[in-house]
């Protein structure tokens, strides 16, 4: 098959979506068919250097500018894959090649409906969003990332068509992590030998709850009244309410901030600590928990979809709104987080990059399949109940 995968636009700074395109493209090369990317280039929205103006510029290369590039290359295709559904206005662009879609989550639409009053949409926000939901109601083919994912998708977008559940897979290597890398690293936090400490990874967006992680651990510290276990938070630098509370509450000794680690750097976070702390409110898959697991990481995450899916029975669970209780719950279970590490390691292996790469195949064999039904079709004049993706 010859697969055109549109990724997104680099100004977006979507790390995860990008090893996400990366991966099918690996994945399907690896499998013997011919793949490329093909995302919007940045052409005006690289001249500003205000946000608000870069961020309109930017509109003007993504859904101005790229579509007729899309509609060129996607005539040399037997499909066209939108990697990110917050893309799917692309999808009539595909020149009639049968097209599909990948659906993370439902989050920002969900929002610009009031179900999140914590994220606000701005009008041109919701404007957008519905932009987004009229296409992904349209369209024909479509993955979720997570079986809570594909219940979203019924939830909130209006659909006829089935969906296709193929979980994520690891994107990272714990080979990685060495002995010697974590010795090193610990050094160069100022670990002491004997410090263990709990992990967090996260960005600033508000269902990632770190400001809960800091109210969390300090709990615990009170239960365990003399516990020698530290916190290292990595991602985003702290937010102002988050030193604030750092500060009211004495911990600047025992809170370690590293800001945007290296994917060797995360490897090394992940096997040297006690465990991932990753009591997230929202997420459409919960990449951190097999990241974690693949690193011999045991995982405490909240007892909520679809971290209860990715995590299974080889997690700690916690209630994220509960956080006195959630602290209680960790300290009375430390001495059982080493047994979680083999739990985690069987867990992880469902979501390997070989279990996913086949179903990703017989997908994309069953939207190029579309291709024939519709020469077909014209050829006899019969219509066929599969259309071709061209909305």
């Amino acid at each position: 098959m010859r697969i055109l995968l549109v990724g997104n636009y680099a100004l977006d700074n979507q790390m995860s979506m990008s090893r996400y395109a990366e991966f099918l493209r690996d994945q399907m090369t690896l499998r013997g068919h011919h793949v490329e990317i093909l995302r919007p280039p940045v052409v005006l929205g690289g001249a500003a250097q205000h946000p608000a103006i870069r961020k309109w510029l930017g509109y003007v290369d993504k859904y101005l500018l790229f579509p007729p590039r899309l509609r060129e290359r996607a005539r040399d295709f037997d499909l066209v894959h939108i990697c990110d559904h917050s893309n799917s206005m692309y999808l009539p662009h595909t020149s009639g090649c049968p097209s599909s879609i990948t659906c993370h989550d439902l989050l920002a639409i969900a929002a610009a409906g009031g179900c999140y009053p914590q994220q606000k949409i701005s009008a041109t926000g919701k404007l957008q969003q519905r932009w987004i939901r009229k296409h992904l109601a349209r369209a024909r083919h479509v993955v979720c990332v997570s079986h809570n994912t594909a219940r979203e998708l019924a939830e909130h977008v209006r659909r006829d068509a089935p969906v296709t559940v193929i979980p994520n897979s690891l994107s990272i290597s714990a080979s990685r992590a060495t002995p010697q890398s974590v010795s090193e690293l610990r050094t160069r936090l100022g670990l002491a030998p004997d410090e263990q400490y709990l992990f967090h990874i996260g960005g600033v967006v508000w269902y990632k709850n770190r400001l809960g992680v800091l109210r969390i651990y300090q709990a615990i510290r009170q239960q365990l009244s003399t516990s020698s276990i530290r916190l290292i938070m990595a991602g985003a630098p702290f937010t102002p309410p988050m030193r604030a509370f750092v500060k009211a509450n004495h911990l600047q000794d025992e809170i370690i901030e590293v800001v945007e680690p290296s994917d060797d750097e995360l490897c090394t976070l992940y096997a040297g600590a006690l465990a991932l702390l990753f009591p997230s409110l929202y997420e459409g898959f919960g990449w951190p928990i097999i990241e974690a697991q693949s690193c011999s990481c045991p995982v405490i995450t909240s007892n909520r979809p679809p971290m209860t899916e990715v995590g299974g029975d080889s997690v700690l669970y916690i209630d994220p709104d509960d956080e006195p209780a959630a602290a209680a719950h960790i300290a009375a279970n430390l001495h059982h987080l080493p047994s979680l590490r083999e739990a985690g390691l069987r867990n992880v292996s469902r979501f390997e990059p070989g279990i996913a790469a086949p179903q990703y195949e017989t997908f994309f064999a069953s939207v190029a399949r579309c291709n024939t039904l519709h020469a077909a079709s014209s050829q006899t004049g019969t219509s066929h109940e599969e259309p071709s993706g061209n909305l």
